[in-house]
């Protein structure tokens, strides 16, 4: 049994290095962010991208549909866009005389939605049932989706003009968000040099999937049995109600939130080559995931807070397992 569990390790480990690769090929740097995208992808999550323009947050997302051999689509979203845009609608067929489903780009398996804060929030609810319960129901009927179906949302923070916020249903829906830094000068450098040798520089068209439907389905079937300490648990239990009794926070994380630090900190331990959780996983992937579900309180926004400063002294806070 113990062989088996190696062979599998191995296995994850080669699928995922070429993954890191082939992204290294295109997207300079964002080595973090890419791993704790990577770990979403695997934990069968939708991701949120946040960064100001510019920093490669749309091109990570395509890179990465592109790089599993699944069925792609993109949606920007807009001010003016309707639910039917995204969802598709009924239209009356002559020939037939009956009504026909004429499927929206959210019928794919991983769907690229660009800048998810310029819509109205009659829009963003369209995405509401898909995003939890992977189906669309439509005039009383409903449109399963595929097993592997993941939504990659990316929003600018800095832009006011034009943007609806995300309602809080819709935030806690995305297992991370995940913010999208500036690079370092070496990384800027290495950018430039790139763009300077053309030569060098990979296209994404010249990008060739490198994980197949089935094996994204394996690879997060392998991590369901990751080994978790019940003492872990506790672990995530407590940071999770931590954030319901802190005096900075109007609104603490769900049991959502909990099941997705569970879920998430097992695939980034896989992602790190081990059949294990450590507190360090939980640490790791933790910010990310509190940090769009908390809702602070006037006075601790007044006195510069952000959510994901508190999400991080929140973790230092709980006392870590032996």
């Amino acid at each position: 049994m113990e062989q088996q569990e190696r062979i599998n390790l191995e296995q994850f480990a080669e699928k995922m290095n070429a993954l890191r690769q082939n992204i290294g090929r295109v997207i300079v740097g964002q080595e973090e962010t890419v791993d704790l995208v990577l770990t979403a992808i695997l934990a069968d999550g939708h991701v949120l991208i946040e960064g100001v323009p510019g920093v490669a947050k749309t091109l990570l997302a395509r890179l990465i549909a592109r790089l599993v051999d699944t069925r792609f689509s993109r949606i920007q979203f807009t001010p003016d866009l309707m639910p039917s845009d995204v969802l598709g609608t009924t239209v009356f067929n002559m020939k037939t005389q009956s009504f026909d489903f004429h499927p929206g780009p959210v019928f794919a398996d991983v769907v690229l939605v660009d800048e998810i804060n310029r819509a109205p929030a009659k829009t963003q609810a369209a995405l509401f049932e898909v995003m939890e319960e992977r189906q669309v129901t439509i005039d009383g009927e409903t449109h399963r989706m595929g097993d592997v179906y993941t939504i990659i949302a990316t929003q600018n923070p800095v832009e006011q003009e034009g943007t609806y916020k995300l309602p809080e249903a819709q935030t806690d829906r995305f297992l991370m968000k995940i913010t999208m830094g500036y690079p370092s000068i070496d990384e800027e450098v290495a950018i430039l040099e790139r763009h300077h040798a053309n030569a060098t520089f990979v296209k994404l068209d010249d990008v060739k999937p490198v994980i197949t439907h089935d094996e994204l389905l394996q690879l997060r079937q392998m991590m369901q049995k990751v080994f978790v300490e019940p003492s872990l648990l506790r672990y995530i239990a407590s940071i999770v109600q931590l954030s319901r009794q802190s005096k900075a926070i109007f609104l603490g994380a769900s049991p959502r939130a909990s099941v997705a630090m569970l879920q998430a900190s097992k695939a980034y331990a896989l992602l790190q080559g081990r059949d294990f959780v450590t507190p360090d996983d939980i640490k790791q992937v933790t910010p990310s995931i509190l940090q769009h579900r908390l809702i602070l309180n006037a006075e601790a926004e007044m006195e510069g807070h952000t959510p994901l400063k508190v999400a991080q002294r929140l973790i230092e806070k709980v006392e870590v397992p032996k």
